[in-house]
């Protein structure tokens, strides 16, 4: 293990401890549209990490779901926030973005190999889940459109994030160096999910 990786992995370790790392705090925001919504995804571990372990898991499977897996999770996750922005509820939904970060460290730490359309229903799946939040956390004076806008930005380059860790971890680091983020990723998810 190299020095770097090893240093990447205490970091996401420390940063998953619950009482650092809250998931959803209700923060309020002084910003309002697009820019509160492009920095919405940052604010929240679970979301940070589901989205970066999205394009890992699409690095790692190749082709075609490099893009339509990403693709996949943003659609459904626009259509999450419509509904959470409208007040539809979803039961356990903070359990199941905990369980949906946890899953998606498991895929990846794993390589586990299934086909596109298979991966992209699966995360569509938790796009769903990770849009209601963002749609029901919407700051009350935020513009709806701009700060949808701001989100799919983020996640889209959260996305790009993880293709590219995908893509260049293989090479520059031992050969289950995705396998090990992918576990930080998992062990992260787990600490989001215990009760504080």
């Amino acid at each position: 293990m190299t020095q770097h990786f090893r240093i990447g992995a205490v970091a996401i370790a420390l940063l998953a401890i619950p009482g650092i790392a809250e998931a959803h705090t209700g923060h309020a925001t002084q910003f309002d549209g697009l820019a509160a919504g492009f920095i919405h995804p940052f604010g929240g571990l679970d979301h940070l990490l589901a989205m970066v372990a999205v394009g890992l898991w699409a690095a790692s499977l190749g082709g075609a779901a490099r893009w339509l897996v990403p693709a996949s999770f943003i659609t459904l996750m626009a259509l999450g926030a419509v509904g959470g922005a409208y007040g539809v509820t979803l039961p356990a939904a903070e359990s199941l973005i905990a369980l949906s970060v946890i899953t998606l460290g498991v895929l990846v730490a794993l390589q586990v190999k299934v086909p596109v359309g298979a991966a992209a229903a699966i995360v569509a799946l938790f796009g769903l889940l990770h849009g209601h939040a963002h749609g029901a956390e919407m700051p009350a004076m935020a513009q709806p459109l701009g700060y949808g806008l701001g989100f799919v930005a983020a996640t889209a380059l959260l996305h790009g994030v993880g293709l590219s860790l995908g893509t260049v971890l293989p090479r520059l680091a031992p050969k289950r160096a995705v396998g090990m983020a992918g576990g930080a990723i998992a062990l992260a998810g787990v600490t989001l999910a215990l009760p504080l």
